[in-house]
């Protein structure tokens, strides 16, 4: 079983909900596991609930001052709508950078053409150099390094050719 085959195995078992796959051959052992992502938003739920209630009379004349704000923020994302967003094709730590002593693959900036190296995700030890998709400049870098990321997470904006 090639690398590729492991992503789009690790892609599949993300998309499918399924919390555990095992693949044992004669050279090899597989063990994929899901993390359910349940755990963490029954926490938050209650409390964004509980808080509404109590701020909504208080919350009115500050809502006014909002609302200006929000045209700002809304031609932001209508910006954002003109860039092709680069996206994790797999579930691992996110890496800038090659080695701690080398420099990032890319910043803010920097033009990239099909098939340049943007960063590493590294997946079960395992670690997979990003490929650009697109030839544009780095626009935005969403992703702080070491971070993990999920699957189809956003890590760049690209301002295509």
């Amino acid at each position: 079983m090639d690398i590729k085959e492991v992503q789009n195995l690790i892609k599949f078992v993300a998309k499918s909900g399924v919390s555990e796959v095992k693949i044992e051959n004669k050279d090899f052992k597989l063990t994929i596991k899901n993390k359910p992502e349940y755990v963490s938003a029954p926490v938050a739920a209650p409390v964004a609930v509980a808080a509404a209630p109590v701020a909504t009379p208080i919350a009115a004349v500050p809502q006014e001052t909002q609302a200006p704000n929000n045209t700002p923020a809304a031609s932001e994302k209508e910006d954002d709508s003109k860039y092709v967003t680069i996206k994790a094709p797999i579930i691992g730590t996110f890496y800038r950078k090659p080695a701690p002593d080398k420099p990032p693959y890319v910043e803010v900036g920097d033009t990239v053409n099909v098939g340049d190296v943007v960063c590493i995700i590294e997946a079960m030890k395992l670690f997979n150099e990003i490929e650009s998709e697109i030839s544009g400049k780095i626009v935005k870098i969403l992703v702080d390094d070491a971070t993990p990321v999920e699957f189809d997470q956003p890590l760049f904006l690209v301002e295509p050719l």
